[in-house]
Formats: C-alpha cells, sequence, structure tokens
C-alpha cells in the first residue's frame, strides 16, 4: 500500500499550503485507489467463495437427490443393506450438519428453520457410533472382511453402497475411540489401503497411519508398528509423536529381542486381514459356537436325527376352530423338542400388527439381574412394543390363535411382544424364563414362570437373523408367516437349560416378529406334572 505523502517542513507551511493539501489529498486518493482495489479484489474473492458455495450446495442437492430418490422408492429395501444405515446415520448426524455450517455464512433463514424443526429427529452422535459398531458386529459374526463390507459386496444385495475412505477412517476412529484396537486396525488399514489406490479423501495419509501405527501396537505387533511409524515419519518427518513412538517401539523391540536371543525380522508386507490378529475375548462365553451357528456353521442335525422330524397336520386336540382347517406342523428339532407352524399368520394380519407397534416401538429392554430394573443393553439391539387383545380385534384373534395351536392358555400369558431388528440388530444368547438366582423376575404378575415361547416371524431376512439354539447347536431360519414353539419348563416346572438361545445379528434386511410368553399359572390341567424331574 501506498503511504500518504510527508507533510512538507513547518517553516514551508504557509507559503505552500494549498499545494501541499492538495498534494496530500491526492496521497490519500492514490492509496484509496489501491484500497478500492483490494476491495473490489475482495469483492471477486466473495463472489468466487458464494458461487464456490452454490456449486457446492448445488451438487449436495444432486447428490442427495439422486440418493432419495433411489432411498424412497424401497424404504425398506435400502435400509437392508448395512451400509446404506450406517451411512444414512452418518450423513444426518454429521454431513448436514456441514451443509448446515455451509449455509449460515449468510442469511439463509428458510433453510435454517427447516433445518431446526427436522433436527429434533435426527440421530446423534451416540446413533452414528452404534450405526458403526453395528457394522463391526456383523464383520465379526458373518466373517467378513473391511472391503467386503466398503465396496458393499454382501450376500441377496446388488447395490453398491460404498464407504470412502473417510468413511473406513471415521469407522477406525470409532472403534479407536472405544479402546477396540482390533476394529482399529481393520478399519484404518482398509482406509489406508483406499487412499493408496487413488481414492480422493479429506482425511491425509499421516491421520491413518498415526491411528493404524498405534493400533497394531495396541495388538501386539511390534514390528508392523515399526514399520508403519517409518512411514509415517517419511511422509511427515515434523510429526511431533511419531518421532517419539518410533524410538520408544525400536527400543522396546531390541530390549524383547535381546531376551529371547532372536534376530530382528522385518515386519510382513502381506496387508492386515480378518485372521492377522485374533480378536479379545469378551463377557460370552460361547461367541464363538453363537457365531458360527449364525453362519449356518455346526449345525448338528446330521441325516440320522433328521429322519426322526416328521410334519403333521394339528387340530389342537379337536379344537372346532381348527377342525375346518388344521395347521401344518414341522418338526424342527427332537430334543428339546421344537416345532414349526405353518400359515399362522396372513400377510394382511402381519401388516396390521406392523401398522400398530410401529408409532408405539422403543429401545428393547432388558432385566438386570442384580437389580431386577429394565435397561436398555448392547446385547440386545431392537426395538419392541407390546400390544394387547382390547387394541385391535387382530390381536385377540392372534393371541385365540395361539391359544388353539398350543393347547395353553393365554389368560395369564404375556402381551404380545412386536420386535423389529434392524441392520445389525441381534440378541445374544440368554433364557427366556427365570433361573434359581432370580426368582422374583416375574413375581409382581403372580404367574409363575415362562412355561413356553411361541415366536411368530413376520419378515423373511435375506441375510443373517437366524434364530440359534448354541447350547445343542440349532439354528432356525426366518420364514415370513411361520412361527415356532418351545417349552422352556420341563413338566416339573424346572427350568430347561437347554433352551437358551439367540436372536443373530441382521446383515441383510429387517427382521420382524412378534412373540408370546406364556406362564405357569393356568395349565396345571392343560400341562400336567411328569413322573420325574425332566419329563
Amino acid at each position: 500500500m501506498h503511504h500518504i505523502s510527508q507533510q512538507a517542513a513547518p517553516h514551508e507551511l504557509n507559503s505552500h499550503l494549498n499545494h501541499i493539501d492538495l498534494l496530500h489529498l491526492a496521497g490519500q486518493m492514490t492509496d484509496l485507489i489501491y484500497t478500492e482495489k483490494e476491495l473490489v479484489q475482495s469483492l471477486r474473492d466473495y463472489i468466487k467463495a458464494e458461487e464456490s458455495k452454490l456449486a457446492a450446495v448445488k451438487s449436495w442437492a444432486s447428490k442427495l437427490d439422486a440418493l432419495t430418490r433411489v432411498s424412497t422408492s424401497d424404504p425398506e429395501g435400502y435400509l437392508a443393506h448395512p451400509v446404506n444405515a450406517y451411512k444414512l446415520m452418518k450423513r444426518l448426524n454429521t454431513e448436514w450438519s456441514e451443509l448446515e455450517s455451509l449455509v449460515l455464512q449468510n442469511p439463509s433463514d428458510g433453510f435454517i428453520s427447516n433445518m431446526s424443526i427436522h433436527r429434533q429427529y435426527f440421530p446423534d452422535e451416540e446413533d452414528e457410533t452404534g450405526a458403526a459398531k453395528a457394522l463391526m458386529r456383523l464383520q465379526d459374526t458373518y466373517q467378513l472382511d473391511s472391503e467386503t463390507f466398503s465396496r458393499g459386496k454382501l450376500p441377496g444385495t446388488h447395490s453398491s453402497a460404498m464407504l470412502t475412505v473417510d468413511d473406513c477412517f471415521d469407522m477406525g476412529k470409532t472403534a479407536y475411540n472405544d479402546a477396540d484396537y482390533y476394529h482399529a486396525v481393520l478399519w484404518m488399514q482398509q482406509s489406508l489401503r483406499q487412499l493408496d489406490a487413488g481414492e480422493e479423501a479429506v482425511v491425509s495419509k499421516s491421520d491413518i497411519l498415526d491411528y493404524l501405527s498405534y493400533s497394531v501396537y495396541q495388538m501386539g505387533d511390534l514390528p508392523r508398528a515399526i514399520e508403519l511409524t517409518r512411514r509415517l515419519v517419511a511422509i511427515d518427518p515434523s510429526h511431533q509423536r511419531a518421532g517419539g513412538n518410533l524410538r520408544y517401539f525400536e527400543r522396546l523391540m531390541f530390549k524383547q529381542l535381546n531376551e529371547l536371543n532372536q534376530a530382528y525380522q522385518p515386519s510382513s508386507e502381506e496387508p492386515i486381514q480378518l485372521g492377522t490378529y485374533s480378536r479379545p475375548k469378551d463377557h460370552l462365553p460361547e461367541r464363538e459356537a453363537y457365531e458360527a451357528l449364525c453362519r449356518g456353521e455346526g449345525v448338528q442335525m446330521n441325516e440320522r436325527r433328521r429322519s426322526h422330524l416328521f410334519c403333521r397336520y394339528q387340530d389342537g386336540n379337536r379344537n372346532p376352530r381348527l377342525l375346518l382347517k388344521p395347521i401344518m406342523e414341522e418338526d424342527e428339532w427332537d430334543s428339546p423338542h421344537i416345532v414349526r407352524y405353518l400359515e399362522v399368520l396372513s400377510h394382511e394380519e402381519i401388516e396390521k400388527i406392523k401398522e400398530l407397534a410401529k408409532p408405539r416401538l422403543a429401545r428393547a429392554t432388558v432385566r438386570d439381574p442384580k437389580t431386577g430394573v429394565l435397561t436398555t443393553a448392547n446385547y440386545r439391539v431392537s426395538k419392541s412394543a407390546w400390544l394387547e387383545g382390547e387394541d385391535d380385534p387382530v390381536i385377540a384373534r392372534v393371541n385365540q390363535r395361539i391359544e388353539d395351536i398350543t393347547g395353553l392358555t393365554v389368560d395369564t400369558a404375556e402381551l404380545l411382544q412386536v420386535a423389529n431388528y434392524g441392520v445389525g440388530g441381534q440378541y445374544e444368547p440368554h433364557y427366556d424364563f427365570s433361573r434359581k438366582d432370580e426368582p422374583d423376575a416375574f413375581k409382581r404378575l403372580g404367574t409363575g414362570n415362562r412355561v413356553a415361547t411361541f415366536l411368530n416371524y413376520m419378515s423373511d431376512v435375506k441375510a443373517g437373523g437366524a434364530t440359534v439354539f448354541p447350547d445343542f447347536g440349532a439354528a432356525i431360519w426366518p420364514r415370513k408367516g411361520t412361527a415356532v414353539f418351545w417349552y422352556n419348563l420341563f413338566k416339573s416346572g424346572e427350568g430347561d437349560y437347554r433352551t437358551r438361545h439367540a436372536a443373530c445379528p441382521v446383515l441383510v434386511g429387517s427382521k420382524w416378529v412378534s412373540n408370546k410368553w406364556l406362564h405357569e399359572r393356568g395349565q396345571e390341567f392343560r400341562r400336567p406334572c411328569g413322573l420325574t424331574e425332566v419329563d
């Protein structure tokens, strides 16, 4: 910028007054000319920024327009893909907020007020994290590597719901923040793989390597942690943590080698795969058996056993409502006896039950065995609602049908529970009856223990979602309109501990079920006591 001309010396002041004033003004004006030039440039920058902002908003609009056209054409089908479900959570929690900030840069009241109205229904941080964890749960249960997920190559899906470098990085960060280094490694590795393949990304390579190297160290793989940290230092020599970490890792490595008297083996060049590290053990003793059954592995139904399974028409001991149209009954398992009933619910009845349940669906709760208080838990991820006979004639009709088919009274049963398991939705192994160490579980009901479970499948599931019994290796797959039934107690009233069962995570699709828990009271003459404890 040009500075204003200096004033003349004081003794010349009077004789040059007019001249100096003009010079002074001219000097100021030349400065103003340059100032104006700067302002015009700044105006141009503003226009460019405004245009690029508008272009960014336009490209968002086109992208989201195309996206919502696909998603609204078949909402359930779209959400059936776990990657779509995760990305919807991520979009609404993170990306729409970014768009809001972008639009907020100048008065855009219409959009903002609209945003504020809808904001109350948006998923929050916890929801986005939950969706990420659901993907990891599916990854473990169905042994799918991160690439399979990232590229959307899931069974029964034809859409290409892709995860970007930044999506994979966010997945890894979610795991990392949860001190889950096993999944942090898998997702950071995938993020790096896609970045190295030339994909565009906001996240930098050094950020990915920073997380990846430390997570690999936490998994106990020092040679690879060293190799990754060296790559990080090579990319970003001024990285504060990397240099220190590298020295620490190398010291630790050579200390270990000295103690074992071994030579240094450089890290494997193979990328980290699903089986490179073993997943840390968790709270569930039968985790591996349960997950294998979910994949359809380890099912203990051999040909010899299968030959003892039959199907029959069942009229409920000549129940008048079943005489004209007996129910079709198939044996699913011999001991404990599990049966499947066909054509229990019609499509119209299922739709009515879902319609009644939808407004009441809330995150399913479980009873804390120590306190008896109902709470939500990670091992039961579903939404449920309770419906009573008075709600609609359809519910009363379904209750009556369950009584007719099973021969057990529903007068002492719990309400019909409707549950919806979305992508990743599951219920880990549990008992339906209350054990001896929790005698008060159903005390307030005054109807005794849960004698039997009647479970209606109200949708087909494209992949995943089986009901499995880890104790004896059974896997029962959902078939819309059918129901399965088993007794939780022996005739003596003793609990049948073999009936511990689980709802496998839904991989692709949406799983709707409704169940009726029948209780002991009122069954005394319908299911009399046996002669031994295990009749």
